[in-house]
This record gives C-alpha cells, structure tokens and sequence, in this order.
C-alpha cells in the first residue's frame, strides 16, 4: 500500500487549524507567517484543475460587472 500526501492538503489543514484557534493578541511574526500561509496555499491551488475552475468562475463574474 502506497501513501502519498498533497502540500495542497496540508497547508490547508495547517491553515484550518491556525483560524481555529481563540483570537488572542498576537506577534508580528505570527501575523506575518499565517500571510505567507495563505499566499503559498494560493499559489499552489493555482496550479490544479480546482484553482483554475476558480479562476474561470471570478473571471466570469468580473467581465459582467463594467
């Protein structure tokens, strides 16, 4: 049996987990790092047939608003 684990995945649950916790003060730091989650985790569903059906769908949305 072979396993195999998408970055895609894990950086979401990484993301779901942070968002979960209570919203206490924070540093800059954790601000800062909880960012570049979100960015990279753009950046890698882009790449996928799910980003790009995104990217279709706003694009649609956004050529009917002038």
């Amino acid at each position: 049996m072979q396993f195999t684990f998408s970055a895609i995945a894990l950086l979401g649950v990484i993301i779901v987990l942070r968002l979960r916790r209570p919203t206490q003060p924070r540093t800059r730091f954790d601000e800062k790092l909880g960012a570049v989650y979100c960015v990279v985790f753009g950046v890698l569903i882009a790449a996928t047939p799910v980003g790009q059906a995104i990217l279709h769908f706003v694009a649609s949305l956004t050529q009917n608003i002038h």
